[in-house]
């Protein structure tokens, strides 16, 4: 049981949908603190003078879990889909994919941070990229304990046998006690990902999908190169 556990973020960049689409379990991680200035509530797009943030206006009290979150209003909303369309609406697959952003923006009002990233996630993993994964919340399990010894609670409890996750969280994951586990740790390498068409240049990797989305279409070779 490959299993990747994760806070979600505002339209993440491809290596987030890499990471479900290797996943048997994918679980939202969000009974933790927010963290400020973080990709909880914000993520990037390209415009013609460089990337833009998209910044969900959230309160400023960080010592919150990131499930109760609350964006500020629905102003943002609006602001958000306005500068996506003004940005790509001359790319080649806006046309294609817009309708189900400009619902998701204009007919729905957001009232929690969580409830819209998880909607987005889940949408564009499978909706659009066609991916498989199984989708929890980490807030239907008891977990105790330090950082580690809660995520690895867990994944015990999941029944993990390989835990997937990224290059950062080498700073806290001590691999022998998850082997004690009987748990598998395979890091992630984003460093293989091919380039696409973009509107602008030079090439800028690291922002949301939806640049992927609509400048090269949901093909899955581009959220998913092989790994060795």
């Amino acid at each position: 049981m490959r299993v990747a556990v994760l806070q979600s973020n505002y339209l993440p960049w491809r290596g987030y949908f890499d990471i479900i689409s290797r996943s048997d379990v994918f679980v939202f991680y969000d009974d933790v603190k927010f963290t400020k200035n973080d990709w909880r509530n914000r993520n990037m797009i390209i415009g013609a003078d460089g990337p833009i943030w998209l910044t969900i206006p959230c309160p400023k009290d960080y010592s919150v879990k990131i499930h109760d979150v609350a964006p500020i209003d629905q102003v943002w909303q609006i602001k958000h889909w306005k500068s996506i369309t003004q940005e790509y609406r001359k790319a080649p697959f806006f046309t294609r994919y817009s309708d189900f952003f400009e619902d998701f923006y204009l007919k729905h009002e957001w009232t929690s941070l969580s409830e819209l990233n998880h909607y987005l996630i889940k949408s564009i993993a499978t909706r659009f990229y066609g991916l498989e994964s199984r989708f929890l919340d980490s807030r239907d399990f008891h977990l105790s304990g330090t950082k580690q010894e809660r995520l690895l609670d867990l994944l015990v409890q999941v029944g993990t046998t390989t835990y997937i996750t990224g290059p950062s969280a080498r700073a806290y994951i001590d691999e022998s006690i998850f082997r004690q586990n009987n748990i598998e740790v395979a890091w992630m390498d984003y460093s293989r990902y091919p380039t696409y068409s973009q509107l602008h240049s030079p090439f800028i990797g690291y922002v949301s999908i939806l640049d992927l989305i609509f400048n090269a279409g949901a093909d899955r070779r581009l959220i998913s190169p092989s790994l060795e």
